[in-house]
């Protein structure tokens, strides 16, 4: 039995953080979106507790870092191997924390924002099968027992690690298992940790506190003679033990209200398109959770690939704009393999003459400004930047501070005041062109920019022009440009202008 098929513009499988930012972006940008999820209601479970600065800003230019950081815990430092220290309290961004939050909070807020814009979430929708052609993609669900066809211009896996849209485009997920055996529990504490998460790992094995902020705590323990199945329960005496052999102490673990076992996958595909279909966050790439980057970058693949989905529907760019989510966002996947495979490598040394070089390594860094600042900035996400022409302006393809501008139209009587900083103007869903001269050659696009003057006329920007994109990366800068390269570079970022007819009598 089939239903009668939907068209959409997009189709996204998977109402995790990842699908749910992608589908407020569309949704906002004014496209038809449907998000397909095989489970049947939102679930409180949760993996995911560290939002990066980085992510707190593409949340922030999306109204949403105030409210969630609210929900949440910030911590403007980090220890790692009980002895490094990651200082995040000197970076160059309005969020210089690290905000803890169960990742429920961040599905909630995105949920609620895609569902306002227009976004269609559909629950208990399996994906079964998947086709695409030069025009578009059909994506076959059984939902309610019936076979449901879904067809759209472009269609988005972000269902995870085991995603059902990578196995059905055949795609290779090459990697390894860095860790087996892990056990996760919700649990109550007798005696609360001094600090907001209580972490180590030795000789023994590692043990992960974390609160929820309702009386419940996330544990993830690991030892070295542990031997579970996957999504068995995990046995909290055992639990205990790890903690008190790696922690000191157990906390007084009691009351189970959840518990499993899972393996950590180090694991990237290496093509996120596959014609007309892209994988986005832990479909597309998943590392061990040293660092807490999994979501964050899983995130930050979305803020890239909205605006050019957005603009590929419109008419507004080519399939090179497209392919440009490959060659952005696969090296920054790699990279965080790299660096949370080694943090997890060093975690869990078994050798003395490995553990010395982590205790050694330790000491350094935190002796050397220029590398704990590159950890913080690494960690944060704040220090990616995305390739450029070898002619660009140094400012190309690098990540752009929260400028303060001024400028920007004003409000209309009874609606929220101007934006003062750039991730206000961002909250557009538009590029943001910036310049301390008149821009009358930007007037045809319009409908896609928003323009605005530094608010210090004599800083950095004094003689440059500045053209940031939706996600808040520099697409295009020049000194003093004429309106003629002024122009090339907008119908480059933005598609051709709009051209307006003469007014009658006109000559």
């Amino acid at each position: 039995m089939s239903e009668t098929q939907t068209v959409t513009d997009v189709l996204i499988v998977g109402a995790g953080p990842t699908g749910l930012l992608l589908a407020g972006d569309l949704a906002a940008a004014g496209l038809s979106v449907t998000v397909l999820e095989k489970r049947g209601a939102e679930s409180n479970l949760t993996r995911a507790f560290a939002v990066h600065a980085r992510t707190l800003e593409l949340l922030d230019a999306r109204g949403l870092a105030d409210e969630l950081i609210a929900t949440g815990r910030p911590l403007t430092s980090l220890r790692i191997f009980n002895r490094l220290r990651v200082d995040l309290a000197e970076l160059p961004s309005r969020f210089p924390f690290v905000l803890i939050t169960p990742q429920y909070q961040t599905e909630r807020l995105l949920h609620d924002r895609a569902v306002k814009a227009g976004a269609t979430v559909r629950r208990g929708a399996e994906v079964v099968a998947l086709r695409q052609d030069a025009e578009g993609v059909t994506v076959d669900t059984v939902e309610d027992g019936a076979t449901v066809s879904h067809r759209a211009r472009y269609a988005v896996g972000a269902d995870g690690v085991h995603s059902t849209v990578r196995d059905l485009l055949g795609l290779p997920f090459p990697g390894e298992s860095v860790v087996n055996s892990v056990l996760l529990a919700d649990v109550r504490l007798e005696r609360e940790p001094d600090q907001a998460i209580t972490a180590a790992a030795n000789e023994h094995g590692f043990a992960f506190l974390v609160p929820f902020g309702d009386g419940w705590y996330r544990v993830i323990a690991w030892d070295r003679t542990g031997e579970f199945p996957d999504g068995a329960p995990a046995p909290l005496d055992r639990i205990a033990d790890i903690a008190r052999d790696t922690l000191g102490e157990d906390y007084g673990l009691h009351d189970v209200r959840w518990s499993s076992t899972f393996h950590s996958d180090e694991r990237q595909v290496p093509n996120y398109r596959s014609g007309r279909v892209f994988l986005a966050g832990d479909a597309a790439h998943c590392h061990s959770p040293a660092g807490g980057q999994g979501m964050n970058t899983g995130l930050q693949d979305a803020a890239n690939l909205s605006w050019k989905l957005a603009a590929a529907v419109r008419g507004r760019a080519t399939d090179a704009l497209l392919d440009t989510y490959q060659t952005e966002r696969h090296p920054v996947g790699k990279s965080v393999l790299r660096t949370s495979g080694a943090l997890i490598r060093l975690a869990l040394a078994q050798s003395a003459a490995t553990r010395a070089l982590r205790g050694a390594l330790a000491s350094i860094a935190e002796h050397l400004d220029v590398v704990a600042e590159r950890g913080a900035r690494t960690v944060s996400g704040i220090g990616i930047a995305y390739p450029a022409a070898k002619d660009a302006h140094p400012l190309a393809g690098k990540r752009v501070p929260d400028l303060r501008l001024t400028g920007l139209e004003p409000p209309r009587e009874g609606g929220p005041a101007a934006p003062e900083r750039l991730y206000e103007a961002l909250r557009a869903g538009k590029f943001v062109l910036v310049s301390n001269d008149e821009v009358a050659a930007a007037d045809p696009w319009a409908d896609r920019l928003v323009t605005a003057a530094p608010a210090d006329p004599h800083g950095k920007l004094r003689d440059t022009v500045l053209l940031i994109r939706p996600d808040g990366y520099a697409a295009w800068a020049a000194v003093d440009p004429g309106d003629r390269e002024l122009r090339e570079a907008l119908t480059h970022w933005l598609g051709e202008a709009v051209t307006r007819p003469l007014a009658s009598g006109a000559l």
